[in-house]
């Protein structure tokens, strides 16, 4: 396979790999995760794939569009969908909804992005978000370095379908939901910005997602590493995201390429992710929050693999749980013994709503398994899927 950039997350956990698990809520727990089957493939990349952008990449997503076909997304930065009249169904789709310019001026948004996050409410119409990757050591005089991670500039932004999710467009000028309050910078040392949003959540008239930023020092403006939680009642507009800042959802990161950015405006991290949260669901029967999740083995992680918390009202989550033990994107490959796992998410075939953004008493853990060779990470990945039981306490 060809074209592909170094795996998404494989940079992404060096830059939140460093952060330290802030503290979660006390005992007792929440919830409870068991799996209760074996892994059965969804998509093999070397089996399935329309060419050499094809391979999982991101954690999957699901809408159900206006004909009642599931749309799945969730492989890399030449964006196409999976889709079925069920899970058990999905065939990829050749079409390119999205592809990556790979434009060289950071201020178009338009190098390489990956669909990884959707919202509809009649199937036709749907918002996504964009993890959108400026990868400045491709572009020749815009980056000191050669070094993927020195050069490294990201920003969440928005694209739109109105078709059902058979072509996205991005809007003129691009829509950006979360970007830094500074321009990419020819020396900038190291990766920064806004990255890796799960997907969003509904709770009334209220929209959420969470997104990782690997945090910068600016004079007024110190953002701290983590994971920052933004909501909306309005996700069709992409100005109107709000990043909550620790007494209220007010924190705005516009576009620095076309607007002058008030700096003091920051989020306040959300415990105890380490690293970017695969996906977030509801809980139809208690009404309490799920987030799925991978970690290396350190702190409050006894073991790499996928974790599971759960919160009442999506700011404060109880105590991370192992839900299945391996060695992830944030391990040494060295070590692995033959594969890593990566990008989980939680989704239920018999989900009420139309994003799968709710859950019952059993869901589908989906996620990626990535051949090693050697100490390499290969992309012979595989989109796979195990079945949860799930029990939350009232």
């Amino acid at each position: 396979m060809s074209r592909l950039t170094r795996p998404l997350v494989a940079a992404l956990a060096l830059s939140c790999g460093a952060v330290p698990p802030a503290r979660a809520a006390a005992e007792p727990p929440l919830s409870a995760l068991t799996l209760t089957g074996p892994e059965r493939t969804i998509f093999s990349a070397t089996r399935d794939a329309c060419d050499g952008a094809d391979v999982p990449d991101a954690s999957a997503r699901a809408f159900r569009d206006a004909s009642g076909q599931i749309v799945v997304f969730g492989l890399h930065y030449r964006n196409r969908a999976l889709r079925g009249p069920d899970f058990d169904s999905l065939k990829i789709d050749c079409r390119v909804v999205l592809d990556s310019g790979e434009k060289s001026d950071p201020a178009l948004y338009d190098d390489r992005s990956w669909i990884t996050a959707t919202w509809t409410e009649d199937g036709t119409n749907i918002a996504a978000l964009l993890h959108h990757e400026y990868q400045a050591n491709e572009h020749e005089g815009r980056c000191r370095s050669k070094v993927y991670l020195e050069c490294w500039y990201n920003t969440v932004t928005a694209a739109f379908s109105r078709d059902g999710g058979l072509r996205f467009t991005r809007a003129t000028p691009p829509a950006v939901v979360a970007g830094t309050p500074f321009r990419q910078e020819e020396g900038q040392g190291r990766h920064r910005g806004f990255f890796n949003p799960s997907n969003i959540v509904g709770d009334g008239r209220t929209r959420s997602f969470l997104a990782s930023t690997t945090g910068w020092d600016r004079p007024g403006s110190d953002q701290e590493a983590g994971v920052c939680l933004f909501r909306t009642e309005r996700p069709e507009d992409p100005t109107s995201w709000r990043a909550w800042t620790g007494t209220g959802f007010t924190a705005a990161f516009p576009d620095p390429y076309r607007k002058t950015v008030k700096l003091a405006d920051t989020c306040k991290p959300i415990a105890p992710f380490p690293a970017p949260v695969g996906a977030v669901v509801r809980h139809r029967g208690s009404g309490a929050w799920i987030a799925v999740f991978m970690a290396a083995k350190g702190g409050a992680f006894p073991e790499s693999g996928f974790y599971w918390s759960t919160s009442r009202d999506l700011l404060s989550w109880d105590m991370p749980r192992l839900l299945l033990a391996g060695a992830t994107l944030y391990d040494d490959p060295c070590k692995a013994k033959g594969r890593l796992i990566a990008y989980p998410s939680l989704l239920d075939p018999e989900a009420k709503g139309r994003n799968f953004d709710d859950v019952g008493e059993a869901a589908l853990l989906t996620f990626a398994t990535l051949r090693l060779e050697g100490c390499s990470i290969t992309s012979d990945r595989d989109l796979v899927r195990r079945p949860v039981a799930i029990k939350v306490w009232p």
